[in-house]
């Protein structure tokens, strides 16, 4: 039976390289993927979902306007696909989560969405929300803290190295922009006063 996972994490845990392996093992099985991210997050390149390890693949792309069942539904008409999926599945919006939900359910094809839990705030993202409100199933993906704790929480940096409080909640980056920490070491970076 068909499935919507949500495989969350903060920044740099490997996600991206989780979703190229899992896809790769399809194909090696002889069974075709369908591989989608963020339109505008282009830092591995227009269209391509790539790891910091150094591996990656072409995939479609969806916007904010997109209808993930309507998109899905044109890509399985041309022919059968084993699994969907889904990097940066954060930028999905609470609509497009249902959307993802109701092709797994009238298309019958698993869906494994990859992305980020919480923004640099401590807050969710719509999209990670609605995920996790709706995903069948759900896998955390994780790294560490420079203190060797999990890190459950990001930092952003502003290009002096000091850590913004405020601001847009998308703003795409990596480990130039973004430092994954657990929440005690978080709070601290973010000026908690009740941190000793």
């Amino acid at each position: 039976m068909a499935k919507l996972y949500f495989h969350y994490s903060t920044m740099n845990a490997g996600k991206s390289t989780s979703l190229l392996q899992a896809s790769h093992n399809y194909r090696e099985g002889g069974m075709q993927t369908y591989l989608l991210t963020a339109q505008f997050d282009n830092r591995a390149g227009e269209a391509r979902i790539a790891s910091r390890i150094g591996i990656g693949e072409e995939a479609d792309t969806f916007g904010p306007d997109d209808d993930m069942f309507v998109k899905i539904k044109a890509r399985l008409a041309e022919g059968p696909i084993a699994c969907i999926f889904i990097d940066e599945a954060q930028f999905l919006s609470k609509a497009q989560v249902w959307q993802l939900a109701r092709a797994v359910d009238d298309l019958g094809t698993p869906i494994m969405c990859y992305g980020l839990r919480v923004d640099f705030r401590g807050e969710l993202f719509p999209g990670s929300a609605a995920l996790l409100a709706w995903a069948d199933e759900m896998r955390e993906v994780r790294t560490i803290c420079h203190c060797g704790k999990k890190a459950t929480m990001v930092v952003r940096k502003a290009p002096d190295g000091s850590v913004l409080r405020d601001g847009e909640q998308v703003q795409i980056g990596g480990h130039e922009t973004y430092v994954s920490l657990c929440r005690r070491h978080w709070r601290q970076a973010v000026g908690d006063c009740s941190v000793d």
